[in-house]
Formats: C-alpha cells, structure tokens, sequence
C-alpha cells in the first residue's frame, strides 16, 4: 500500500474565511463542492487543507483523508484489525472510492482512492 496524501479535515460554518486565512500562507483553492474546499500549495500540491461544513454522504464529518493507492486493500485490512469501520466502503459521485474508519482515540479518518 502506498500512502499519497493526508489532509486534514477542519469543520466550519464559513469555509471563505478559511480561503482568506490559508491564503495568506499561499495556499489556492483547487476543489470546491460547496460543503467541502481543499486548498493546495501551488509549488507543492500534495501539501494540502480541506474545510468542510459537513459531509454530503456520511453520518459523521472525518478528522482527516488519507488517500492511498489501493481503497480495497487497506479496507479489507481495516475491516480484519476489527477497527471500527464508520461509514461502509462506497464509490461517491464526485470520483472517489472511499470508508471511514475511528482511530484509537476516537477520530474519524476518511480512508480514499480516486477512481
């Protein structure tokens, strides 16, 4: 399994403040569904910030995403750790193929692969 980014996940009733504040660290818009934004260093792509009102699909808003490159093995692992899988395995219509799982302390991580 490889690793290709984690992001995380802030939760906001005003997401513009955000885009305003991130800005300042030279940080660009580059996704925008209305519910979630993700910022992204031009210079460094992968360096990234997503600020989410709530979740369009899931009961529960995640602390943070980890993308990888292979969603079905690393939720077949997480599923036979017997870790607490909080929203199922699922291909969502924005292109991702996704789960969310808790972590030892109780954050929610958004576990996903680009389809």
């Amino acid at each position: 399994m490889t690793v290709r980014r984690v992001v995380p996940n802030l939760h906001s009733d005003n997401p513009g403040k955000h885009r305003e504040f991130y800005g300042l660290l030279g940080f660009e818009e580059v996704m925008n569904h209305g519910w979630i934004m993700t910022l992204a260093s031009p210079s460094n792509p992968t360096a990234q910030v997503s600020v989410m009102t709530e979740d369009a699909t899931a009961p529960v808003r995640p602390d943070l995403s980890v993308e990888v490159d292979d969603v079905d093995a690393v939720y077949g692992t997480v599923r036979r750790s017997g870790a607490e899988i909080v929203h199922p395995l699922q291909d969502e219509e924005w292109g991702v193929r996704r789960f969310f799982v808790r972590d030892p302390d109780g954050r929610v991580v958004n576990v996903l692969g680009h389809r």
